[in-house]
């Protein structure tokens, strides 16, 4: 059974980071995976998962290979994201080792890799810069 969550329960950041999400052009979220896991896609493809109802909210985004490896390394709070290719994609806790604008630019990271991985016929349909 799902539970409900209380207004109080919710990290307040949440919001920021969904509206942050959205604010890219051509962005879209949706529950696929249940009513725990916003999913936020940009010409149908994923590029973050956010469990909300966590608190502190943990987001997953899509981030290249070497880089997560890095990140990893020098924030307590990223690590490999669960049920996710761990090579390609980070899981982000929104803890003390990671501040709103590196998520922020991580988020930046995870849209321009999935709309750089789109055919060129889509991409240059979206005017998402």
């Amino acid at each position: 059974m799902v539970r409900e969550p209380r207004s109080g329960d919710l990290d307040p950041r949440m919001e920021i980071l969904r509206d942050y999400m959205l604010s890219k052009p051509h962005t879209s979220d949706d529950f696929p995976f249940g009513p725990q896991a916003m999913v936020f896609r940009v010409a149908g493809k994923i590029f973050g998962i956010m469990s909300w109802e966590e608190n502190p909210v943990v987001i997953s985004l899509k981030c290249d290979p070497e880089r997560a490896v890095r990140l990893r390394e020098s924030h307590s709070g990223i690590t490999g994201a669960w049920h996710l290719n761990k090579t390609h994609w980070n899981g982000v806790t929104m803890d003390d080792s990671v501040s709103i604008d590196l998520v922020k630019e991580l988020m930046d990271h995870s849209y321009e890799l999935i709309v750089g991985s789109l055919p060129n016929k889509v991409r240059e349909g979206l005017d998402w810069r």
